[in-house]
């Protein structure tokens, strides 16, 4: 991501597990597309919410 992108501005996705929403970060930079749960608590409870 470019410097000076407003929080408004970044790419979001909703958890599969809790169905939040959740925006991009400098950590999932290189792996947003796989990125699927806003946290690792979400990642480890993984009772779908949302359909695959």
């Amino acid at each position: 991501m470019p410097k000076g992108v407003k929080k408004k501005d970044l790419p979001s996705k909703i958890c599969r597990t809790c169905g939040q929403p959740f925006t991009w970060r400098k950590k999932w930079e290189k792996n947003w597309e796989d990125a699927k749960y806003c946290s690792k608590r979400c990642q480890g409870r993984k009772q779908c919410v949302l359909p695959s």
